[in-house]
């Protein structure tokens, strides 16, 4: 049993050792990471509500960027490799693709003291969503695809763990309403609404 306790023990004692990840104003960080935009399991239904939509996830790399315009409270700016997504009708199964981008400006309050070893936050702000790049398979295939751009409100929360005083690991998640308009050969035919969840991982670097 003390065999199995020690290392747990000096893991604990490393981690509050660890020297605190001070968010204070005038601070910037920078994240390197990965995130899944994993769209709701309902996306709507088009042309008269008689074909169903289903949006698949896709994972990219991501950067985060957040100077801090007063203790705890920082500005972030997300941006991220081209997400794709295939799009699915039920009963024709994959019928499109689609590429987009979604860079997202909140506003977020990290909570505890300035210098906690471990700071959760949450945030709010706002979304845009380009959509590009349509390509058509199986039942649509050589009809021409086109998704409207987006704006919307997004929702963010997660937590930073401490390494040293200028790096952190962060977790975290997102919910973005994402809403796009559908046009098959130039003729609208309805909205599918993805509003994702988007969540992963990141090494956060402060300078």
């Amino acid at each position: 049993m003390i065999r199995k306790i020690a290392p747990l023990a000096a893991a604990a004692a490393l981690f509050v050792a660890a020297p605190a990840f001070a968010q204070s104003q005038g601070e910037f960080t920078l994240g390197l990471g990965a995130h899944q935009v994993a769209p709701k399991s309902n996306n709507g239904k088009l042309a008269g509500n008689t074909l169903a939509v289903d949006v698949g996830n896709n994972i990219r790399p991501t950067i985060t960027g957040e100077y801090f315009i007063a203790d705890n409270l920082g500005l972030e700016v997300i941006a991220a490799l081209p997400f794709q997504h295939d799009v699915n009708i039920k009963g024709l199964g994959k019928v499109g693709t689609t590429k987009h981008l979604p860079p997202t400006i909140s506003v977020q309050y990290h909570f505890g003291a300035v210098d906690a070893k471990v700071k959760p936050f949450v945030g709010a702000g706002v979304n845009f969503t380009w959509f590009y790049s349509e390509k058509t398979h199986g039942g649509l295939a050589g009809n021409d695809l086109r998704l409207g751009n987006s704006w919307g409100a997004a929702l963010h929360a997660g937590v930073d763990f401490a390494l040293s005083e200028n790096s952190a690991i962060r977790v975290d998640a997102r919910w973005i309403d994402i809403d796009t308009k559908v046009k098959l050969n130039k003729a609208p035919i309805g909205t599918v609404n993805v509003d994702p969840l988007v969540y992963g991982a990141s090494y956060v670097m402060k300078f």
